[in-house]
């Protein structure tokens, strides 16, 4: 499986009026594994660039001087993304600044939706932890990926730390599908037998005064930690 973690940095907000990619930053990963190919330009968007764009991403019309454009780049871009599955962060607004420079290079030019699929992990976020802040920054906080050389938005560092984001994210997701699906695997293989009781003589152990002490004290974690909702307690502990 081979995915690209993709961001951008424009001159606007809105494509639809003339504002234009400046920089572009892919990072590849197969299997979910990075594999360090990475696809990284600054763009020269013959445009002003808006003040509020500048304080975001922090590049001047200076710094793109004598940079290439959209099309000087773009084969080596769509050959990059050919066929794979783009993880981007608010993909509407990515996918529709690259649809604008394909349009761009003529009719002929291939768009997005044709060339690619597309997961937006802003739309995954909010489906994993609705009602809260599911920017990159905060995203980097809650999974503890570490962001702190982020002064300015950048779009290779921004794919670099969506490609963490995006698989502990999906990870632990996966892992306990894994897990479910090998422990239903066991349980298949697992031949129910009978056990002979006669003349068995089983030791019962009783919990010391101290164990059921810890043992309360970890019921009463788990009450706090599940509101509640500790299934020990509500079926009766046989510790006692």
């Amino acid at each position: 499986m081979r995915q690209i973690v993709l961001d951008t940095e424009t001159t606007g907000l809105e494509a639809e009026k003339g504002h234009r990619i400046i920089e572009l930053g892919c990072v590849e990963l197969v299997n979910r594994r990075r594999t360090h190919r990475t696809l990284h330009h600054y763009l020269q968007p013959d445009r002003e660039i808006d003040p509020g764009a500048q304080e975001v991403h922090g590049i001047s019309a200076e710094m793109l001087a004598g940079k290439p454009r959209f099309v000087d780049v773009a084969r080596e871009f769509l050959d990059f993304v050919a066929d794979a599955e783009l993880i981007i962060h608010n993909a509407d607004f990515d996918v529709g600044f690259l649809n604008a420079e394909l349009r761009a290079l003529g009719a002929d030019a291939p768009r997005i939706p044709g060339i690619c699929t597309v997961v937006d992990t802003l739309v995954l976020a909010r489906r994993l932890h609705p009602g809260q802040r599911n920017s990159l920054d905060a995203l980097c906080k809650r999974y503890a990926v570490d962001n702190t050389g982020r002064e300015f938005h950048g779009a290779l560092l921004d794919a670099q730390l969506l490609a963490d984001v995006y698989l502990a994210m999906t990870g632990g997701q996966a892992t306990l599908l894994l897990d479910q699906n090998a422990g239903q695997a066991a349980l298949s293989q697992t031949a129910a037998r009978a056990v002979a009781r006669d003349g068995l003589r089983l030791a019962v152990i009783r919990a010391s005064a101290d164990e059921l002490a810890e043992h309360e004290r970890y019921l009463a974690l788990l009450d706090k930690q599940s509101g509640g909702k500790t299934l020990w307690r509500r079926f009766g502990s046989p510790a006692g």
